[in-house]
């Protein structure tokens, strides 16, 4: 248990100093960088995967156009996350997208109820109420929808979704991903590079490509940690654990970044948070009934 909660607070922990990291790839335009982080990432899995000979996984998915056509959806998806992530980090944006990772928890919700036919109770509405209105304070104040932390929540949303109904692990499906991913972003570069017949991008000095290539094991090992922790303690803490993430965003946001954190943006936040804890609080609290309920059937057995 202990162990499972380190590992998690790790990988939450490396998610939220994530913008320390993509600050230093400035010089670069965020789809460069997003695709030079599909190549690394897939030469960082494949040593992984070779030092644990863990490629026997390859011919199910030979066998299985469903679980590929499944995961080539996926990794689109988490090339969008990516890339809206990476330009709202390195374009000022930082509040937003933490912002979208505290929405996310209440998506799932809303995903999980319109796909998978699960069924929310009462407070988990209610929450979603609330953060729905936040949403709608900010847009109507500010004169503006969210649209960025919208996209952030939605296509990792989604790219949960999608990975919560295909039989791969984190490694594995990470690996296939980065697979059908890392082609075409490599043809992309060659081609948008300096000496490419696109030339749309400069020549990066060694700093910069320093990074690049850390983009790799930057963007798996906390995927890692994240699968490992999820082994091993309940769902319900790693669903405590998850707000970490967004809490280091904003906090860098407003006092590393000097975003600015009044007015509408503030009110919309706090609607949000209040969500959010009404959410945690009932997820605790149906959590200790199941368990004392158990708990007492085995007792009167």
């Amino acid at each position: 248990m202990s162990s499972g909660i380190l590992y998690g607070l790790s990988a939450y922990v490396l998610w939220g100093m994530f913008p320390l990291f993509f600050k230093q790839l400035q010089a670069a335009s965020a789809l460069e960088v997003v695709l030079h982080r599909m190549v690394w990432s897939l030469a960082f899995v494949l040593i992984v995967l070779a030092v644990l000979r863990r490629f026997a996984w390859l011919g199910d998915v030979r066998r299985s156009p469903v679980l590929l056509g499944k995961f080539a959806v996926s990794a689109l998806l988490l090339a969008g996350n990516w890339l809206s992530y990476i330009w709202a980090v390195n374009n000022g944006h930082v509040l937003d997208a933490s912002l979208g990772y505290f929405i996310l928890p209440l998506i799932n919700v809303a995903l999980g109820f319109i796909f998978l036919h699960e069924r929310p109770r009462k407070a988990q509405w209610a929450a979603f109420a609330l953060a729905a209105t936040g949403v709608l304070w900010m847009a109507v104040q500010s004169g503006r929808v969210p649209w960025l932390a919208l996209l952030i929540a939605l296509t990792f949303g989604f790219y949960g979704l999608m990975r919560k109904t295909a039989t791969l692990g984190a490694l594995e499906g990470m690996s296939l991903e980065t697979l059908l991913l890392a082609p075409l972003a490599m043809v992309a570069l060659l081609w948008g590079g300096p000496t490419g017949p696109g030339s749309s991008w400069p020549a990066h000095d060694a700093h910069t490509w320093l990074f690049f290539i850390l983009s790799g094991p930057v963007t798996a090992i906390p995927l890692l940690l994240f699968a490992a922790g999820a082994r091993r303690i309940p769902m319900s803490t790693m669903g405590f654990l998850q707000y970490i993430t967004p809490s280091i965003l904003a906090l860098m946001g407003v006092f590393l970044y000097n975003e600015p954190f009044v007015g509408p943006r503030a009110v919309g936040f706090a609607f949000i948070w209040t969500a959010l804890v009404l959410y945690s609080a009932e997820g605790l609290w149906t959590g200790r009934r199941a368990a004392a309920g158990k708990k007492l059937a085995a007792e009167t057995a």
